[in-house]
């Protein structure tokens, strides 16, 4: 395999790499579970202060109690209610959030809601899986990027091999799946807009010269949780087969976002994952990403849509804008 697609030797990115963290706080959207719950112990035990976001307070509690058993003495956990797919919580929560730290040194955009058997709406009225896994994160990410940018710190969202699947581009005269409503295609639709959103910021940050960098990620086929949340039945079925035939752990999964979330050698604009079978498997490395995600003006239009429809203010014109 191109050494071009496994900077980190042959056996891909290992957890060996993670610096010490101390000083140093991160968000996890998720982090109760699955591949969340893993980045979070990982960036516990290498001494750094997390905060999760998640919806369940009682499952969120359990997992705040599991994770400080993996803490290293100077590290600390903490939690926040939200629900990516009702905007209002989002506000809260990241309100309550900036109220009372200084600085992020890092916000991991984890959390997905995958193939809903029919379409759902948000409390906003979007479809949800776009609702949640996109329009929730880029509000997300502006509520909290003053502090990111006060921290020189990395937004990190992650995407999915599933961009390429069921959804060619952004379908903006059917945003919300309204017309023709497919499981795969508003997935993939979501998974899309996550990395379109990830190298337009980029684009608008290095064209403002701000500190802060986006990094994109996918846990290739992980066996998690989230494949089973709003799941049919007989799509659960299929992803329990095949869980037991492909599906490799979320320890594993979890690791390029650590990845991009903390090696100094990540670079912003490359698409972190496993490697092998498309990117459903295998060590960890630089993976394709669609033709579609890198049609800046199919981007550049998500950006201003999705600032519209959240109120989201980044305040970062558009590249080439008389602004610049």
């Amino acid at each position: 395999m191109s050494t071009q697609l496994l900077p980190f030797g042959k056996k891909g990115w290992n957890y060996g790499r993670v610096p010490d963290l101390s000083g140093r706080h991160y968000a996890i959207t998720g982090g109760n579970t699955g591949i969340g719950f893993e980045t979070a112990k990982m960036l516990l035990q290498n001494n750094a202060q997390v905060t999760i976001f998640c919806r369940s307070e009682e499952r969120t509690r359990q997992a705040v109690r599991e994770l400080a058993d993996f803490r290293s003495v100077n590290a600390k956990i903490e939690y926040e209610l939200m629900d990516l797919a009702n905007l209002e919580t989002v506000r809260m929560a990241a309100d309550r959030f900036v109220g009372f730290h200084e600085k992020l040194d890092g916000l991991i955009n984890n959390t997905s809601i995958v193939m809903v058997p029919e379409r759902v709406e948000t409390p906003q009225g979007f479809e949800l899986q776009m609702g949640a896994n996109h329009f929730g994160h880029f509000l997300f990410s502006s509520l909290l990027f003053d502090l990111i940018q006060k921290g020189n710190g990395r937004v990190v969202t992650v995407s999915s091999v599933a961009h390429r699947w069921g959804a060619e581009k952004i379908d903006f005269d059917d945003l919300h799946f309204e017309k023709n409503y497919t499981p795969m295609a508003a997935f993939g639709q979501s998974k899309l807009a996550n990395i379109m959103f990830m190298l337009e910021l980029n684009r608008r940050l290095l064209a403002q010269g701000r500190p802060v960098n986006g990094f994109l990620c996918h846990p290739g086929y992980a066996a998690t949780n989230a494949q089973r949340v709003g799941s049919g039945f007989f799509t659960r079925i299929g992803l329990e087969v095949m869980n037991v035939m492909f599906a490799h752990s979320p320890f594993h999964g979890a690791k390029s976002q650590v990845l991009a979330l903390t090696d100094p050698d990540a670079k912003p604009g490359l698409f972190y994952g496993p490697t092998k079978m498309r990117g459903l498997s295998g060590p960890v490395g630089v993976t394709p990403i669609s033709h579609a995600a890198v049609d800046h003006e199919a981007a550049s239009r998500l950006w201003d849509v999705s600032e519209d429809l959240t109120g989201a203010e980044w305040n970062l014109p558009p590249v080439g804008s008389a602004a610049n």
